[in-house]
């Protein structure tokens, strides 16, 4: 059974994107693999060092976690602040890892065009803090995004460089794990292609919000001015409305809505409130789920002291094992 290891930043709520992006694969991954799913917070803080509420994040993600499904029982759920031997081996791995490398990330790039005035040490050495959320359980998959390639990548560099550098086979190399099945891609409802609340938390639909927020969200989607000749392409932004409709939506509403488009008779505001109505009931399960676990904090609570003991045992495991093979000896 192979090792995955997976994890997202507390920045909020999660969405439609992180649902069918990840979540629902997750959902067949935690009973096929020994998996391990952590909730980010020491990443935050590379973006958000003094954040406002991490405690009330961490919570909100770990709650949006069980309510999409996952089983504490079955899958290793944790919060990385509560693993010590991570932050140990975040260290040790910075010893070898150089500044040019590092520099020429592309995500390191990005971020400090977006934040010029926060560029910290932690944005820098955001590799190998991936790396050490991975291999800390030895882990074979990662299931990762193609805007992750190149740090999966690094994942390979640092593990390799370890047993090259101690001439040992200790790391596995980490792979993209492979769903067996295309992805899909929930767009945001700014017009973008990809729901992200890091451009925009507006354009994301959110698991836990409510029917009258969803319905102000879709009302307010970009579309257009609407086709002008029979089967016309659609712009980017109405395709979005589309792809969304073709997930949440019975067959008969989409195909109803995409002969309208066709016969120039569409009326894109009709659209929108069925679409938000239809989102509306394809989320009802997950927000009656996040009501109830919110307020249940004993549960949650036992989750996370569990996931904390059964990934503190992998941890501790490999650091022992790893400062044997470096050479810190007792004495």
């Amino acid at each position: 059974m192979e090792i995955v290891v997976s994890g997202i930043r507390p920045t909020g709520d999660l969405h439609l994107g992180n649902y069918f992006g990840a979540l629902k694969n997750f959902l067949k991954m935690q009973h096929q693999n020994n998996c391990y799913f952590f909730i980010a917070d020491y990443h935050s803080l590379t973006t958000h060092p003094t954040p406002e509420d991490l405690h009330g994040n961490v919570k909100r993600v770990l709650v949006n976690y069980l309510a999409a499904g996952l089983d504490p029982e079955a899958a290793t759920i944790y919060i990385q602040s509560d693993v010590p031997q991570v932050a140990e081996l975040y260290l040790l791995l910075n010893m070898n890892a150089y500044i040019g490398e590092l520099e020429r990330v592309a995500s390191f790039k990005e971020k400090i065009r977006r934040q010029p005035n926060n560029v910290n040490a932690g944005l820098l050495t955001y590799p190998t803090l991936m790396a050490a959320d991975v291999i800390i359980h030895r882990a074979q998959k990662v299931p990762v995004g193609k805007d992750q390639e190149q740090h999966l990548e690094m994942m390979r560099t640092f593990a390799n460089r370890f047993n090259r550098m101690y001439n040992i086979d200790y790391f596995p190399e980490p792979q993209a794990y492979n769903f067996g099945e295309e992805l899909i891609k929930i767009p945001g409802m700014d017009g973008s292609t990809k729901m992200s609340k890091s451009d925009n938390e507006n354009s994301c639909i959110f698991l836990g919000d409510a029917p009258e927020l969803i319905r102000k969200k879709v009302m307010k989607a970009v579309s257009d001015q609407g086709p002008t000749t029979a089967n016309q392409p659609k712009a980017q932004a109405v395709q979005n409305l589309f792809n969304i409709m073709k997930i949440v939506s019975p067959d008969e509403v989409y195909l109803h809505f995409n002969d309208l488009y066709n016969s120039c008779q569409i009326r894109y505001g009709d659209m929108k409130k069925q679409l938000a109505e239809d989102i509306i009931n394809f989320t009802a399960p997950f927000r009656e789920k996040i009501s109830e676990l919110s307020a249940d904090n004993d549960y949650l609570r036992k989750v996370a002291e569990l996931g904390a003991e059964k990934a503190r045992e992998s941890a501790a495991k490999t650091i022992k094992e790893v400062r044997e093979i470096i050479g810190f000896k007792p004495f």
